[in-house]
């Protein structure tokens, strides 16, 4: 694979409970456990950073799919929802939901594009087969 771009973050301080930086400093957040899985909820958390990378990561392939076949897709949204729990053995899991709105598209059009954005989008080829993704349209 040719690398186009490297990102670079940086956590510390408690893990869960502590911070992340980017290389860049465009983001610069306090971590803190959710209040669900018995935290404070005083800052954002690893599952909120994953589902925003994955709606936008997803929006750009759905976006890039729907230019190659000429369809319209403004107004579009990506919905990412990223869920947390016990996998056995004292391991944990994620599961991931995606919502997609795509007004104004015929319901068997946009089933396509989200399929074929599922394809192309690099955060669904690193998780298939490791992560339940579900794709839902909105």
């Amino acid at each position: 694979m040719n690398v186009l771009y490297t990102a670079e973050a940086t956590a510390t301080g408690d893990g869960r409970n502590g911070k992340v930086r980017t290389s860049d400093g465009q983001l610069d957040l306090v971590l803190a456990t959710p209040v669900e899985m018995g935290g404070s909820g005083q800052g954002s958390n690893p599952e909120q950073l994953f589902a925003a990378g994955y709606a936008a990561c997803f929006h750009s392939a759905l976006r890039l799919v729907a230019r190659r076949v000429k369809a319209d897709v403004d107004g579009s949204e990506v919905t990412g929802r990223v869920g947390i729990g016990p996998a056995g053995s004292g391991a944990f899991g994620l599961t991931v939901t995606l919502r997609v709105h795509l007004p104004g598209v015929p319901a068997e059009s946009a089933r396509e594009l989200v399929e074929r954005a599922h394809q192309v989008c690099p955060y669904s080829n690193a998780t298939r087969g490791n992560i339940d993704v579900t794709l839902e349209l909105a």
